[in-house]
């Protein structure tokens, strides 16, 4: 029973990794990445996080972008351990406000760029029902009780989970043309990152039929049940319990990044990002489970990741773009995770076609394939290979403005394990979601 008073504590260690993109990173940082899907080589304005030795390639002036997505996603668990009363979970993750700001200023062969958005974490998971991991524990106690002689057939229980992730980035970089063909850039991103929980495990009730401590038969309240019986140990583990943490890290990550453009028609962009040493400290102003002190420091890093693109004009109103961004997890210090066999991969293809000079039309597929292991996957954090689709349009509004529209949907490949359960059996448990992001950007060139 000592499991109830921990699980808390470990659904909100996870929730930062659970509500993220990929493993832990967010590539989706424009809503031209939406509405295509492949921006590794871009030279336009978010070219800022996509490719920042692009920039160059924009003519002279002062550019600025605000972006936002508005993100919703459902993840589904099933577990067929047979004395649950529901199978199924679900846990809703919803980003209304998912926000990136860039900025340009070109002259000549430099280009001063600045960027601001979620690089990681960003959003908001919320699991009304909880989840079976710690259910599955609460569900035993009607067998439990029943073979100590005291027949009992049901439970209930208060179950919430509550976790907010952000990890913002605040990127500074200088990109210069070193000739018409090749140019480079080096940056610094600041991240500051930020996790709020807030949970609880309240009420758990039991029906144990015992005529002198549950005379009525009824549902009861299992600590106070355990707390007459005389078995303390199980009183304290069914107790209430409640969390309310914060907890806060700062890391930096170098960037380095080459552009090559050989012919007019061609261009390629290559980045590197360096890891992100990233340590987190608690803030804890209420901790039922004794397992989040005040103060106490992990590490949760950010992986290093490369990037490489190509684009090409096919024709002068058509664009053809490839993407593929690799990142190295197996090299993150991650608090203890280890389950990672491969590192995971996307790969990208896209294209974009000018119906006028006013109005283009884009769209774009791409596969993301995970690399952990199946030690890796539980309730509280999996991750799975998946595909996506994107599609939009670019409004040119005026010589100065542009309006960028995106739709995003992302269909996963289901996940499993085979979960033993000591003195009951080994059962089945399924992964699933699903990801629809609606984005929109405005980008602006002051002179």
């Amino acid at each position: 029973m000592k499991k109830i008073a921990t699980l808390i504590a470990v659904v909100l260690f996870f929730m930062n990794q659970a509500i993220a993109g990929g493993i832990l990173t967010n590539s989706n940082q424009s809503a031209q990445f939406v509405r295509m899907l492949s921006r590794n080589a871009s030279t336009d304005l978010d070219a800022v996080y996509f490719n920042p030795a692009g920039l160059v390639r924009m003519d002279d002036g002062f550019y600025l972008a605000y972006h936002n997505q508005s993100i919703f996603q459902t993840k589904t668990v099933n577990n067929l351990f047979p004395l649950l009363n529901d199978a199924t979970y679900i846990g809703d993750v919803s980003i209304p406000v998912f926000p990136t700001f860039f900025a340009n200023y070109k002259k000549d062969k430099l280009a001063i760029s600045f960027g601001v958005g979620p690089n990681a974490g960003g959003g908001t998971a919320e699991y009304k029902t909880g989840l079976p991991s710690f259910e599955t524990s609460i569900a035993q106690l009607p067998t439990l009780l029943t073979s100590l002689g005291v027949t009992t057939t049901d439970y209930s229980a208060d179950l919430f989970f509550k976790g907010t992730s952000t990890f913002w980035g605040f990127q500074l970089g200088i990109s210069y043309a070193f000739n018409k063909i090749i140019s480079g850039a080096a940056g610094l991103r600041y991240i500051a990152a930020v996790n709020t929980y807030d949970g609880h495990i309240n009420n758990i009730m039991i029906n144990p039929q015992h005529p002198q401590i549950n005379p009525s038969g009824g549902f009861m309240s299992a600590s106070d049940f355990f707390t007459v019986a005389g078995m303390s140990d199980y009183a304290a583990a069914t107790a209430d319990k409640k969390v309310d943490v914060k907890q806060k890290g700062t890391g930096y990550t170098p960037i380095i990044s080459v552009d090559i453009a050989p012919v007019e028609e061609l261009n390629i962009g290559l980045k590197y990002e360096f890891k992100t040493k990233l340590e987190m400290e608690n803030k804890t102003t209420e901790d039922g489970t004794g397992q989040f002190p005040d103060g106490n420091k992990f590490r949760n890093d950010i992986p290093a990741i490369f990037t490489a693109g190509v684009d090409y004009r096919l024709l002068p109103d058509f664009k053809l773009s490839t993407s593929f961004n690799y990142y190295f997890d197996k090299n993150s210090n991650r608090g203890g995770v280890d389950e990672i066999d491969k590192n995971y991969y996307e790969l990208a293809f896209g294209g974009q076609y000018d119906i006028t000079e006013k109005v283009a039309f884009s769209a774009g597929i791409m596969h993301s394939e995970t690399g952990v292991g199946s030690g890796y996957q539980t309730d509280l954090s999996y991750s799975l290979s998946s595909n996506t689709v994107g599609l939009g349009g670019e409004f040119k509004i005026s010589q100065k403005l542009t309006i960028d529209l995106g739709f995003l949907y992302t269909m996963y490949q289901n996940g499993e394990k085979e979960i033993s359960y000591t003195g009951v059996g080994t059962f089945k448990e399924t992964y699933d979601k699903s990801t629809v992001i609606f984005s929109v950007g405005f980008g602006y060139k002051i002179f």
